[in-house]
Parts: structure tokens; C-alpha cells; sequence
């Protein structure tokens, strides 16, 4: 079953965790996702660092992400990912090892990646690439 086509825009990192650890705030301050109808693109601090392709299925309770990198640290793999997107925000618990998370939670000894992003709009500021 096909998610709805939600994802498409730029989403602007609010918060982030990894293995149980809070993302650096200048990390976060940086990061923007953008999503077109089957293409996904990481930009830190105005640079593209990762992308590829993307499949977004499911239903409201179980929505879940395959990326698929071709760009960036992560080519040539598959980052399985859970997801859930209420109004502006949007949560996603990437699994790092190939894995789909079951759960939104990282832990020290799971290579999970936890991040919330808000969508970015006209009227917001997205990124300061000064920063």
C-alpha cells in the first residue's frame, strides 16, 4: 500500500539523536531535507552531502521509508527507515544498519539516527549558512 504523497518540500532539522545521544545543535541548526516525488537530497550548511532515491509506503500506522543512496557517505546502501508526519513535522528513525527501526527511540547500542524536521515555508527561515 502506497503512503500519499506528503514528503515532497524542504524540511528543516528541529532535533536529532543518535545511539542515544543528542545531535551537535550546530549539526542540527545546518540540516535541510528535501523530498521530490522520488528523490531525496541531505544539504548541510548549504551542500548537498547525501541523496538518492526513495520509496515512502504504508498507511497511517505504519508508514515507512527505503532510501537508497547514490550520492554521499552512504552510496551504493539501503537506509530502511520508519516515519510519521503530523501537520508541519515530520519525525523519521533512520536504521543505519540496513534494518527498519520498530520504534521512534535511539539506544546506545543500536545504530538507529532519530530526527525531527519542520517543513519550511515561504515566510520561514530556512537554513543560516552563516552559521
Amino acid at each position: 500500500m502506497s503512503a500519499p504523497s506528503t514528503l515532497p518540500g524542504r524540511w528543516q532539522m528541529i532535533r536529532a539523536e543518535f545511539a542515544g545521544a543528542a545531535a551537535p545543535e550546530l549539526v542540527v541548526a545546518c540540516t535541510v531535507l528535501h523530498f521530490t516525488a522520488d528523490r531525496y537530497s541531505m544539504v548541510f550548511n548549504g551542500v548537498e552531502a547525501d541523496a538518492g532515491s526513495y520509496v515512502a509506503e504504508g498507511d497511517a500506522a505504519t508508514r515507512m521509508l527505503t532510501l537508497q543512496a547514490d550520492k554521499g557517505p552512504h552510496t551504493g546502501r539501503v537506509v530502511c527507515c520508519i516515519y510519521q508526519l503530523v501537520g508541519d513535522r515530520l519525525r523519521i528513525c533512520y536504521g543505519l544498519d540496513g534494518r527498519t527501526p520498530t520504534q521512534f527511540t535511539t539506544q546506545a547500542d543500536e545504530p538507529h539516527y532519530l530526527a525531527t524536521y519542520r517543513r519550511c515555508t515561504e515566510e520561514r527561515d530556512t537554513v543560516d549558512s552563516s552559521v
